[in-house]
């Protein structure tokens, strides 16, 4: 995501990931009443994966800490308080100082930096007793290496996503998301404490659409088409986007759930797709939306082509989607919808 506070920061271009956090509060009150279930002395451990770099992660936290005091209140004023410690992780690369500057300063916790990647271990093993994680899980540890492979059937030649891709592209695609999801629910079960908590936000694709019919995937192919205007232009080199696609993958729930079963350290408490408003300013004029899209996108763009280009690049952008209004729909029956996750890790 980008750092900083610029125009094009992810901190002044989140609000669709705060509407879920937000709508996600009461959920996790609940989840926390009913379903936390785990021994600690005084000092209660959370963690917040793929962070960035506030504020929403800030307001995550404090729910949190407000429904675990809520559970267990002091029985008497002379009974010591819970501490929290709150470890904040995302990759190396990310705007930690962001991160650090925009701390609350009336905070009741005690906050640490934990960078890399969480599709390994980053704590020591039965250390935390609750885990959160929102729209970072369709994030792919890496591009599916057949991607890239011209002797391959899902060489994606063209193209820098799924969406009109042929199915073997699809299904790379899909096979490189078990494997991190995997990798993911591996390393937080041994850090997770028995009958601790994990919350995950994931956007999800709905029931019976195909990648192609959702908006937001096709989205990704506007950009895609973007990009190759301008290999025509000369501006880049085919070859540059031939070699390159956005490592995102949107499951369907049953994938989801079928991974999960199949890991076999958590029961799944609840799934249940967060309910939308339609009064919610999630309904985004386009140039909100390019600017939320740029916020979360262009980092991995400049990584791989440069920086020269984003202005150009975002402008073409901007002027394709103006022209497919469903695109940026956030009541469409075929876009994509934010399912809330709640794990336990079983005691065995």
């Amino acid at each position: 995501m980008n750092g900083g506070n610029g125009q094009y920061s992810y901190t002044r271009n989140s609000s669709i990931q705060r509407w879920g956090v937000e709508a996600s509060k009461a959920l996790i009150g609940e989840a926390v009443w009913e379903k936390l279930d785990t021994n600690f002395s005084t000092l209660f451990n959370i963690a917040d994966l793929g962070c960035s770099v506030g504020p929403n992660t800030f307001i995550v936290v404090e729910n949190i800490i407000e429904s675990v005091k809520l559970k267990y209140p002091s029985p008497d004023p002379n009974s010591e308080d819970i501490e929290f410690q709150v470890f904040f992780n995302d990759l190396a690369s990310n705007d930690f100082n962001t991160l650090h500057r925009s701390l609350p300063r009336d905070r009741e916790y005690a906050a640490s930096i934990v960078p890399g990647s969480f599709h390994g271990r980053l704590f020591p093993k039965s250390s935390l007793h609750f885990i959160h994680s929102s729209y970072t899980l369709h994030w792919l540890s890496k591009v599916p290496k057949e991607l890239l492979d011209k002797n391959s059937p899902a060489w994606n030649k063209g193209r820098i996503s799924y969406g009109s891709a042929p199915n073997e592209v699809v299904q790379a695609y899909s096979a490189q998301f078990a494997k991190d999801m995997g990798s993911f629910l591996n390393a937080r079960a041994q850090e997770l404490v028995h009958g601790g908590l994990m919350v995950l936000i994931i956007p999800c694709l709905p029931v019976d659409t195909s990648p192609s019919e959702c908006p937001l995937i096709a989205v990704m192919d506007q950009l895609g088409d973007s990009l190759m205007d301008m290999a025509r232009m000369g501006l880049i080199s085919e070859a540059k986007v031939d070699s390159f696609n956005f490592p995102k993958y949107y499951p369907t729930q049953h994938e989801l759930k079928t991974l999960i079963e199949r890991n076999g350290y958590f029961s799944i408490d609840k799934t249940e797709p967060l309910a939308q408003s339609t009064t919610h300013a999630r309904d985004l004029n386009f140039q909100i939306f390019i600017s939320h899209t740029r916020a979360a996108w262009e980092g991995v763009i400049k990584m791989h082509f440069g920086s020269d280009i984003i202005d150009g690049l975002f402008d073409r952008f901007m002027k394709k989607v103006s022209k497919f209004s469903p695109l940026i729909s956030r009541h469409s029956s075929k876009q994509i919808a934010e399912i809330f996750v709640l794990l336990k890790r079983k005691a065995s």
